[in-house]
């Protein structure tokens, strides 16, 4: 493997310095003269961080690879900026088992532009009835910790109980999908007076707080931990920060579009809009970016969700929803955080680096750079702008609904244990080991 020198980067908390790699981990850092024959890349007026974790993608395979590939993911996912990715588990054949998660695996360590770290379903099929075979896949090669039937909620609390039970026996955590079915039946987008205006049946909020209250008290009795995907809602927050200051081991997720946009965007009846759970309120919206800077929502997630065009160029109502993410997450969290030239680089690698390693148990991730760690991290232009076009995205898809938009900051670099899968803003094509 060829020796890397970064040069002039500026490290999070360190100022500008030099990086050393050598076989995929950090050798040296400081000032660096020359280092025999290392590739340079010079980093002057880049901001180094720590490559980014996502807790939340779908990758879409095996079953529906015209959406998306384990391929194509992880290239949008270094374009991003993310060293490692979790795969949810609503493929076509659910990962339900140990054989499909190290399927996943494998494609994912084959393609070489992420890891992927694959997520159990906790219940067979994702149909909330009886509990996946989650000791085989914790104890598979895959050695899967997050578990999770994302796309639905695990809504029998018993069911729900008895997961939380056994993860706690090798310290897994259950990701969960906070919907009351019952609740949400024949809705198409949030409650309130846009879809009174629309007439579009409503989504309402407390179909996600009543989840989140009940799965608190259940991970205060179990003592184990639960993991809240995809929180949108101003309640939703104020729930986990009571529970947070009760000691409940919980965490919490909020996605790029909860970010930016509302309820509003649905107006113009575009699909690209409908996502699960939806858009909001603008005031949730404000609460959301404060609960992120403030640490009661713990990390930024994608929910990356690539669509086929059969599944979004249609009416609203029988549109998937769904939103790509990976390539523009960065982008939307600086905005929601106050922007560029109010960047504080260290709160962002926090949320979307640091934090969602460690509730992924990804050790070698999520590492700032220093002697001996591995070579995880991602090099961003904090002075740039780009133009979201989705036909020069790396995903199958094209469902993004930043499409048009000038967004801030460009991901210049991304390197996997001292490889480059991202050098000067474009990808890398030749990544495997």
């Amino acid at each position: 493997m060829t020796d890397l020198l970064i040069k002039s980067a500026d490290l999070v908390g360190r100022g500008r310095q030099d990086v050393l790699v050598r076989d995929g981990r950090v050798a040296e850092i400081g000032s660096i003269a020359k280092a025999g024959s290392a590739t340079v890349v010079d980093a002057d007026g880049l901001v180094l961080l720590p490559g980014l974790v996502d807790l939340h993608t779908h990758l879409r395979e095996p079953g529906r690879e015209d959406a998306e590939t384990v391929h194509s993911g992880t290239r949008a996912a270094a374009k991003g900026g993310y060293t490692a990715v979790c795969a949810m588990a609503n493929s076509y054949p659910v990962a339900d088992t140990a054989g499909v998660v190290e399927q996943v695996a494998a494609l994912g360590k084959a393609a070489g532009y992420a890891d992927v770290q694959p997520v159990g379903a906790v219940s067979v099929g994702l149909e909330g009835r009886q509990l996946a075979e989650i000791g085989a896949m914790a104890r598979s090669a895959a050695a899967v910790r997050m578990f999770s039937d994302d796309g639905h909620c695990v809504s029998d609390p018993i069911l729900m109980r008895r997961a939380l039970e056994y993860v706690k026996t090798f310290g897994g955590l259950i990701a969960q999908h906070a919907e009351e079915p019952r609740l949400t039946e024949g809705a198409q987008m949030n409650e309130g007076a846009v879809s009174a205006e629309l007439g579009l049946p409503g989504w309402p909020a407390v179909a996600e707080e009543a989840i989140i209250a009940r799965d608190v008290l259940l991970a205060e009795y179990t003592g184990a931990r639960v993991h809240f995907c995809h929180v949108s809602t101003a309640r939703s927050v104020d729930i986990i920060r009571e529970a947070k200051a009760r000691g409940a081991n919980v965490t919490a997720e909020v996605c790029p579009h909860h970010l930016l946009l509302t309820d509003e965007a649905a107006r113009t009846y575009d699909p690209v809009y409908k996502v699960n759970p939806p858009l909001r309120r603008e005031a949730d919206v404000a609460v959301l970016r404060g609960a992120l800077a403030e640490g009661v929502i713990d990390a930024v997630a994608t929910d990356h969700a690539p669509h086929a065009p059969q599944d979004k160029d249609c009416e609203w109502a029988a549109a998937r929803p769904g939103m790509l993410g990976l390539e523009t997450a960065l982008s939307i969290t600086v905005l929601a955080l106050g922007g560029p030239a109010e960047a504080d680089w260290d709160t962002i690698a926090e949320r979307t680096s640091r934090t969602p390693a460690r509730i992924a148990g990804l050790e070698a991730h999520g590492r700032d750079p220093k002697p001996g760690t591995e070579a995880n991290f991602t090099l961003v232009d904090p002075a740039a702008t780009w133009t979201v076009v989705p036909g020069e995205l790396a995903s199958l898809s094209r469902n993004t609904p930043y499409a048009g938009m000038e967004l801030p900051v460009t991901v210049q670099a991304t390197f996997l244990r001292g490889r480059a899968t991202v050098l000067n803003g474009k990808i890398a094509e030749e990544t495997t080991e």
